[in-house]
């Protein structure tokens, strides 16, 4: 077995999230200024978690905020990224580089929701979680693969350990360690806020991942932030078909607190 910790982070701003613009996958914008600072305010949250294997989406956005973090972790400067195109944010079709009212009024049109709603050349949410449950696959693989053997961690004694650092850490606080006692072993991935919305959905809804005590869902599920962190922490068991999911928990998501001392960072 092995029990690991799975750390998702978004972007920071571009100009387009600041005009409300669709990006998707075929508008491959820098960062902001805001952007940029908002990936230094992650990278100090996130400074000193070793990261084992950091998984980044393929767009310009996505790798200048992992690249962010790994210069500013104690342990993991120069440490190469996984460049992943499974991460890639949901395609938007013929609406990307127009402002999201654009997409609420094709939707109203079809007579749909905004969110359930896929333009012309888009991608289905369907369509997103199975690009997330592949790269779960991928992802069980590699990990297994280099870690089987991590340490402690790896025996069914870890959730029971888990279980008591999420009762402890209730009344210490919120802290960039949350859910890290007694794991060993850490994956980073930075990608996209509609796609991170839909990875959490499955994780909690489809895999039925445990979650915080009191939490709303309406918290779980929404929106991610520029630069919100999201944790989970999963333990894996070989089989004959290869890995399988034996048990997984939510720390919290869409966690922001790193961006309090920043000025006009929504």
């Amino acid at each position: 077995m092995l029990t690991f910790s799975l750390t998702l982070v978004r972007h920071g701003e571009t100009h387009y999230n600041r005009e409300k613009l669709l990006q998707g996958q075929g508008v491959d914008t820098a960062l902001s200024e805001t952007g940029l600072q908002q990936g230094e305010a992650v990278g100090r949250y996130l400074k000193d978690t070793t990261f084992d294997k950091v998984f980044v989406s393929n767009l310009q956005r996505a790798v200048q905020t992992a690249e962010i973090i790994l210069r500013s972790n104690t342990h993991c400067s120069g440490m190469e990224m996984v460049f992943e195109p499974l991460l890639r944010e949901r395609g938007f079709g013929i609406a990307e580089g127009r402002h999201k009212e654009d997409l609420k009024n094709m939707a109203n049109a079809a007579g749909q929701s905004c969110r359930d709603y896929t333009p012309p050349g888009g991608e289905t949410l369907d369509e997103v979680k199975l690009r997330f449950k592949t790269f779960l696959k991928v992802l069980y693989k590699k990990m297994l693969e280099e870690h089987s053997s991590a340490g402690p961690d790896t025996s069914a004694g870890a959730a029971a350990g888990q279980s008591a650092a999420a009762a402890s850490q209730t009344s210490a606080g919120s802290s960039a360690d949350d859910g890290l006692q007694g794991v060993s072993v850490h994956a980073l991935v930075v990608s996209h806020g509609a796609y991170i919305r839909m990875a959490i959905r499955h994780l909690v809804e489809d895999l039925e991942c445990t979650v915080p005590a009191g939490e709303k869902v309406s918290q779980l599920f929404s929106p991610c932030p520029n630069t919100g962190v999201s944790r989970f922490i999963l333990t894996l068991s070989p089989s004959k078909s290869g890995p399988v999911l034996s048990a997984a928990r939510c720390v919290f998501t869409n966690r922001k607190e790193h961006l309090e001392n920043l000025t006009d960072a929504e």
